[in-house]
């Protein structure tokens, strides 16, 4: 059975483009694959589309009227707010590095490929919806330092109980490294653990959410969660117990 057809309901998608033609093609193909698709051409528009309905996901052009893009991610990441991938004519890496250092968790030069982007918006709401393997035992829940991680609920609270938003992606890659506290993870098996074998994420990825993931996971006390070993990786610190 095609993955699309399995989804009850169906995952909404808000497309932001404020070309009329990119817009429709990307809204057309996705809802030919069994999404159910919104659009907007600009940030007065998208505000109005979620004032309606929150999405799923989010799929961003950086360059639109009024405010851009990466002004809208840094906004809806810090609320918490759906998944996004980016869209930028501007494919250099530093821009794929400021669009996942803003919370996004997927980037894509334009033109894409609709097939690649299918694939992107797949793996992305995949993640989002998981658990997946050890989550769905009975030990679903991380405690560290303080901090506890209910992989079947995506949350991260902090010593003081304080809810933490990460994105997919930081969740992914902070749950790879829960796992495996005390190894040395290179960065390709960080990818793999946190996105799967097939991933095309670059390692420079990795580098932003780690950074993201210490800002985030910082308590004020000096404790180095995220060890970086140098030409091999990162370390995670502190010891995990694992709570039903």
């Amino acid at each position: 059975m095609d993955e699309s057809s399995a989804m009850s309901p169906a995952e909404h998608i808000l497309v932001v483009d404020d070309d009329p033609g990119i817009r429709d093609l990307v809204a057309e193909f996705l809802g030919r694959h069994g999404y159910d698709v919104e659009t907007a051409a600009d940030g007065k528009a998208m505000e109005r589309a979620l004032a309606r309905r929150q999405p799923d996901l989010v799929v961003l052009d950086v360059m639109l009227p009024g405010e851009d893009g990466l002004a809208i991610c840094r906004r809806l990441s810090r609320l918490g707010g759906p998944a996004i991938i980016m869209l930028s004519a501007m494919g250099e890496e530093t821009d794929r590095i400021v669009g996942l250092e803003l919370g996004a968790d997927d980037y894509l030069p334009k033109p894409c490929n609709p097939r690649e982007l299918l694939a992107r918006v797949r793996a992305v709401l995949r993640r989002r919806r998981e658990p997946r393997g050890e989550a769905d035992s009975l030990d679903a829940t991380c405690e560290f330092a303080g901090w506890r991680l209910d992989l079947v609920r995506h949350e991260l609270r902090s010593p003081q109980g304080v809810a933490v938003n990460l994105s997919s992606g930081e969740f992914s890659l902070l749950r790879a490294l829960v796992e495996r506290p005390g190894r040395v993870l290179t960065r390709d098996q960080l990818l793999e653990a946190a996105r799967g074998p097939r991933s095309d994420a670059f390692d420079r990825a990795i580098d932003v959410q780690i950074s993201r993931l210490r800002r985030k996971l910082d308590a004020g006390d000096g404790a180095e969660l995220i060890r970086t070993v140098r030409n091999e990786g990162y370390l995670f610190t502190p010891k995990v117990s694992r709570t039903p």
